[in-house]
């Protein structure tokens, strides 16, 4: 190999530890910035306005919402007077069907979309990174932000109810008792589920992004898209094909808190999840390493 040949092998092959330096710097770019800022704010806000609420709602010994079983997210207000790590479950519950996949359907709709437009795309392939590379950086950079939002929102609520309610032993969806530390490791459990829930709202905001060179209209295409199929979710004529339908299984972190655990639609969840992300983050990639590059 000559020495030219040997450079442009080498620009081309850029090192595992300038791919690290690549990702570390779209995470700190993306943390950085106000808009994150500001929706970490409001994720964190909604688990202190419940607890808020909860409280108030049961000053004179009332119990909270309707008292339902079974294993949605509603049934857990109930429990919150009894025990503050159930405000975790209960703000998970009630962020996950809107104000996380909107705050993920911003970041990943921004990705690739929001540099064309600020006009710094093409200078990040003039570096050595490749398409590949960058949309996969792009990409682990909105599932980084997944878990840290999610984990906002928990740690936000853990607190809150730490210091509005009394902590304990909990007592389960199946009616058994379980000691605090093992509902404590529950509650991360269904932290890092809810997280891995949003991976398909991911890939489905980076592929948007990859089709238009303005950060606005992916982010509003993606939160527009996310609300439609919540609202198709609901429509029971339509029950046919909400199975296939990447929110359908959103809130079956609540068997988490069965005992035994039920891990069907646990299961079906990650996989549709799974099924999601395959399919649009090629999607993505196949349209943006074919793009014509022009801003």
């Amino acid at each position: 190999m000559s020495q030219a040949e040997a450079v442009v092998a080498e620009v081309r092959a850029p090192s595992p530890l300038w791919t690290f330096g690549l990702f570390r710097s779209e995470l700190v770019t993306t943390f950085r910035r106000w808009r994150t800022l500001a929706l970490l704010a409001v994720l964190a806000a909604v688990p202190v306005l419940v607890g808020i609420a909860v409280k108030i709602e049961t000053s004179d010994g009332s119990s909270a919402g309707p008292g339902r079983g079974g294993g949605g997210g509603p049934a857990f207000i109930s429990q919150i007077t009894n025990n503050g790590l159930f405000l975790v479950f209960t703000a998970l519950a009630a962020t996950l069907p809107f104000f996380l996949p909107m705050a993920i359907g911003v970041i990943a709709g921004d990705a690739i979309a929001g540099e064309a437009n600020s006009g710094t795309l093409r200078y990040l392939l003039v570096a050595p990174a490749g398409r590949t590379r960058l949309l996969l950086t792009k990409y682990a950079t909105t599932m980084t932000f997944c878990l840290v939002a999610t984990l906002v929102v928990a740690v936000s609520a853990l607190t809150v109810g730490a210091i509005l309610f009394p902590l304990g032993d909990l007592t389960t969806i199946s009616g058994t008792q379980i000691s605090f530390a093992e509902g404590l490791g529950r509650a991360l459990l269904i932290a890092l589920i809810v997280a891995a829930s949003l991976i398909g709202v991911a890939a489905l905001g980076l592929f948007i992004s990859t089709l238009t060179s303005s950060g606005i209209a992916a982010m509003a295409t993606t939160v527009g898209l996310l609300i439609t199929v919540q609202i198709l979710d609901q429509i029971p004529q339509l029950h046919a094909i909400q199975p296939y339908f990447f929110s359908h299984y959103w809130l079956s972190f609540a068997d988490l808190m069965r005992d035994p655990v039920y891990w069907d639609d646990l299961v079906k969840n990650l996989e549709l999840q799974a099924l999601y992300a395959a399919v649009f983050g090629s999607a993505a990639w196949a349209r943006f390493t074919t793009k014509d590059i022009t801003a």
